[in-house]
Parts: C-alpha cells; structure tokens; sequence
C-alpha cells in the first residue's frame, strides 16, 4: 500500500513507525525539519519537508496512485483541509484527527461528501478505555469485542492465583468448567511474547492475557486469585480533554467523580461544564490537598496531566493511599512496559490506542476491530469471515495456522463460541486472532 501521513508528531511518528516494520510504501509530511531529520535517522519511510494542504506538494508526492492519507497534525482544521484535498486529487481513502468529539457522533452531518471517509479522535479514545478498564478493575488491559460478547483480558499473576505452576493444558482440565482461552504470556524481565500451548507453565508475575466469553468473565476471577470489586469513587488529577470526557463518561455511568485542576480559569469552567462533577482548583501533587480531598476514601485514581513523570508519581501516591485502581496516561512508550513492576495497574498511551484504531484500515480482509495490547508488541484482529475464505476450507486443528498466531473466539449468530480444534470456522462467522508481527501477513491471507 502507498501511505500519506501528514504529521510528523507524536501519532505520526508512531504510525510511521509501525508501517516501517513491514515495508510499508510510507510517505511523512511535515514542516518541521527537526521532526523529519529524525524520523529519517530511525524510520525507512520518505519524508517530505511542506505544507501538507499544499496542491503542488501532494500531486508531487503522487497523492493520485495513494491508497490511504491519515491527517493527524495538531489542527483538526487542517486534517478536514489535507482530507479534503487528497480526496479531490484521487486519494482513495482518508482518515482525520479530530479533536471535537461532536463530529463522532454527529449524524446529520455526512462528511465523507466532503472527502473525509474516518475520523479519530486521539482523546476520546483514550476516555473510552479508561472507563472499559474501570469497569473491569481487576485487569490492567481490556478489550470488548462485539459489544463485550467476547473480551481480551490482561492481569499480572499473583502467588495467589491456582493457575501458578500450572500448564495451560491443566488448567484446562482442572478448570474445564470455565471457558476461556489464553491467547498470550509476558514473562518477567523477558522481551519476547509467549503464544502458550498445552505444555506451557504459568508463573508468578507472568502478564497473562485471556480471551474470555462475556458469560465466563466472573468465573475467571476465582483462577486468577483476584477479587471482583467495585469502582464508585473516582479522582481524576488534570482537566485536560481526556480528563473532561472520562468525567463526563463515569457521571453518565452514576460514579462520584473529584477532578482536580492546577488552573484556576480552567478548573472554573470545567465546574460549570461539568455539572455532575466536583472541579477543585488545586495542585494534585500536593499531599494535604489529596488527603484533604479524601483519597483514602477513592476506589480509583486516574493521572490524566501532561505530564506522564507527574501522572505515575502522583499514582503510586495514590496506590501508597489504599486506593485499589490507578491509571496513569503517559506519553513515553518506554514506561508502559514497566506499569506493573512500579506497582501502577494501568498505563495507556494515545498513540498506542490511535493507531490500532487507524490500523484496521491497512490491513487485509474483512477487520471489523484491531487492538494493540498495551505490554505486548503484538495484535488482536478480528475478522469477518468472507465466503471461500481459506480459514473455512477445514477444522481449525487442520488449518496449519501459524505458530506466531492463536484463535481467540468466534461470534456466530450473536453468540459466543469457543475456538477449538474441532470447531470449523463458517462464513459471516466473527472471529477473533491474537497475532505476532512476523505472523501477521500470513494470518490476513487466511481470511482473504
């Protein structure tokens, strides 16, 4: 595929980078040099010095032969402006950054007469999981598939947990009750992703996730070693946009929400706004004003500043509290793959979450959803079955699947089924893939 990305920033980079690891034919616009000199210096993608809504630029650049152009500058204008643009020069399909969720949810608008085919917008995005992950509190990394007909789930195993020097294939025959399968494992002070199989043991502090049918999910918890609780009282440190929308997102929900905003003219208007929530202005850093604020009484504490060393500082503050759930937004890829080790549950990214939501559109076959797992450098797909498919020819035990991939689950008919060997995978058939990179074209030309 022929890529456009117009944004050299902290989603462009990311984006860049992912399509580089598979040859991608990727091209990155931007103004500024510096952003461009490094990503040449560590990307093999083609960059290009200008102005993206430049006419001449984009025709140079071959904008007509572009399968795809993702406009994700810091100007919501200017992404409607490079989309529109890029469509009228014969771009086949464009996707835009947007920071006004209205555009969303908005139905009386159609923009793609004007040339934009998708919008995604980075911080309700962001909002979103961290309400899924609240939901969920005994997880660190949630993804609902189908309306949470089938969920990936991740937790850290503690000694606590039956399933410790288990192989998975006992834990299936002593638990044979509770459906479920585990789709991957990362090892403590290991790089490279588990895809288990039978023989495979589980060990304490191993980030394990499962593929797990919505009528299984409270018989998981007892495996685990872990507690289903509940979350009613919420702090949420900084009133920045992802702060402001999961506020709005857990008050619709009937959650007690504290948002603790450092500007005084910021925190005024967010108070009016948000009507529902307690606003204080203050400094979340402050000890006094956190036990003044009652953290102790919280059951969780999100870390939503612009500064991801203040968000994880202030969530092991927290955590030092009592407080059973933290989620801290950090920008450093770096720190994500530590979360558990620091003792903060949860750790999401924008990029991370923007591009697997930008991704769906790259790939091949019928992806209906696409996620990144937040510990793993690795992807959960799923797919809609196309009539002929490869993956229909036989039973999944048959199929020679890739070692580097596993079946998920499959939706049929709106019910959840279980993705064992003797199943066979049936057109219109949902299905979800966990996938290594190295896997992943062939996993696509099952499904082709």
């Amino acid at each position: 595929m022929k890529i456009i990305i117009a944004g050299a920033g902290d989603v462009g980079f990311h984006l860049a980078k992912l399509l580089s690891y598979e040859s991608q034919d990727t091209y990155v616009i931007d103004f500024d040099g510096e952003k461009l000199n490094y990503i040449n210096n560590h990307l093999d993608v083609i960059t290009k010095k200008g102005d993206a809504t430049s006419i001449k630029l984009l025709k140079e650049i071959g904008i007509d032969s572009a399968d795809l152009l993702i406009a994700v500058t810091d100007s919501q204008n200017t992404n409607f402006t490079i989309s529109v643009i890029g469509k009228s020069l014969g771009v086949k399909k464009t996707i835009a950054r947007i920071d006004n969720p209205e555009f969303l949810n908005e139905c009386e608008v159609d923009f793609k007469k004007f040339g934009v085919d998708f919008m995604i917008s980075p911080q309700e995005l962001a909002a979103n999981e961290i309400k899924m992950l609240l939901n969920q509190s005994s997880f660190n990394d949630t993804v609902a598939f189908e309306s949470g007909l089938f969920n990936v789930m991740g937790t850290a195993l503690t000694f606590k947990s039956p399933l410790i020097n288990l192989t998975v294939k006992e834990a299936k025959e002593k638990f044979s009750d509770v459906d479920f399968i585990t789709i991957a494992i990362k090892r403590e002070n290991v790089s490279q992703t588990i895809i288990p199989r039978g023989d495979t043991k589980y060990q304490v502090h191993d980030q394990v996730y499962f593929s797990v049918p919505n009528y299984s999910m409270k018989d998981l918890y007892p495996i685990l070693g872990k507690k289903q609780y509940n979350i009613k009282n919420v702090m949420i440190l900084g009133g920045s946009s992802i702060g402001e929308k999961t506020a709005r997102n857990l008050c619709e929900d009937n959650f007690k929400v504290k948002l603790i905003e450092k500007n005084r003219e910021k925190a005024e208007s967010l108070a009016e706004s948000l009507t529902n929530t307690l606003v204080i202005n203050g400094d979340g850093r402050d000890l006094e004003l956190l036990e003044e604020e009652n953290i102790r009484e919280m059951d969780a504490f999100i870390a939503v500043t612009g500064n991801s060393e203040t968000n994880i500082m202030s969530c092991l503050v927290a955590k030092s509290k009592g407080v059973k759930k933290t989620i801290a937004l950090v920008e450093n890829m770096d720190y994500i793959d530590i979360s558990q080790t620091i003792g903060i549950e949860s750790l999401i990214n924008k990029k991370l979450i923007a591009a697997s939501n930008i991704f769906k559109h790259i790939r091949k076959g019928e992806i209906l959803e696409l996620a990144n797992l937040h510990n793993i450098d690795a992807e959960v797909f799923e797919f809609e079955v196309k009539p002929n498919s490869k993956v229909t020819k036989e039973p999944i035990r048959d199929l020679r699947f890739p070692r580097e991939a596993v079946f998920g689950g499959i939706i049929r008919e709106g019910k959840a089924l279980m993705s064992f060997g003797d199943i066979q995978i049936q057109t219109g058939d949902k299905v979800i893939v966990f996938c290594l990179p190295e896997a992943i074209s062939i996993v696509e030309g099952f499904f082709n």
